[in-house]
């Protein structure tokens, strides 16, 4: 399996679009790794991870075809994720379809605002809830439950192909104790973690910081869930983290856990 994270960073990406932070302006100044833009993925390149307001210039960026995508997967519904208007250009007149080529599958809340926002459009859409796994092709996937959002079921997801497995995770705050009693009975191949927050611990308990994500971690170790070859990697970072791409290697690398950047490519 494959994963490339197409952006990494958080809500307002980095550098801030309003950001005066020694984060963003590093960023600015140097650009490569530091430059985040919303957060976003792909599965062996037909699997779509959130629909977000960078969608355009990541595929664009990376050469990637929308036709390929044969399956959206929304995790919830904060603005750097979804983005429905981005849905219109799968059809007509942007185009000569006469139906989206992919099936849409989310929560409730998001099947309700595309059904309210194109009601007369041909989309197949599956309403997802955490913890009952669906069949996608040659893919098992099953959301998890986030510690996210209290009024909406926020999703993380875990993806098999038969062969391997993924966890992806850009919005989990700590888990609740019935995603973690979920997560005992599963071995990953590949886990992509957020870690929002960085190096500045907030109060906010929707998101992880450093101590948050190692912790975390070390949990998922001794339950058996990511052993000495799983994949490591971080994604959803903000500038407010106030961390460089650099600083999150020098804090990270020692523990086996790679910094997720725009583009890599992630094989498993």
């Amino acid at each position: 399996m494959k994963i490339q994270l197409l952006g990494t960073g958080g809500a307002d990406g980095i550098p801030g679009l309003y950001s005066d932070s020694r984060v963003s302006q590093h960023a600015r100044a140097f650009g490569g790794k530091d430059i985040r833009s919303r957060s976003a993925a792909l599965v062996d390149d037909c699997l779509k991870l959130d629909l977000g307001p960078d969608t355009w210039s990541q595929m664009a960026t990376y050469g990637l075809d929308a036709r390929d995508w044969t399956a959206l997967l929304f995790t919830h519904s904060d603005a750097d994720h979804f983005a429905p208007d981005e849905l219109m250009y799968t059809l007509y007149p942007f185009n000569d379809f006469e139906f989206v080529g992919f099936i849409v599958y989310a929560n409730l809340r998001i099947c309700r605002r595309i059904l309210e926002k194109f009601p007369e459009w041909p989309v197949e859409m599956r309403t997802t809830k955490s913890f009952e796994s669906f069949q996608h092709g040659g893919y098992v996937i099953t959301p998890v439950r986030a510690h996210h959002l209290d009024d909406e079921d926020a999703h993380n997801y875990l993806i098999s192909d038969g062969r391997s497995t993924l966890l992806y995770g850009t919005d989990t705050g700590i888990w609740d104790e019935p995603t973690w009693d979920y997560l005992s009975g599963v071995k990953l191949d590949c886990l992509v973690l957020e870690c929002s927050e960085g190096l500045a611990s907030t109060a906010y308990d929707g998101h992880l910081d450093a101590a948050e994500f190692e912790m975390v971690l070390n949990r998922l170790r001794k339950m058996g869930t990511v052993f000495d070859t799983t994949q490591v990697w971080t994604t959803h970072h903000s500038q407010l983290g106030e961390a460089t791409h650099a600083e999150l290697e020098a804090h990270f690398n020692p523990m086996g856990v790679n910094i997720g950047f725009d583009g890599v490519e992630i094989q498993f």
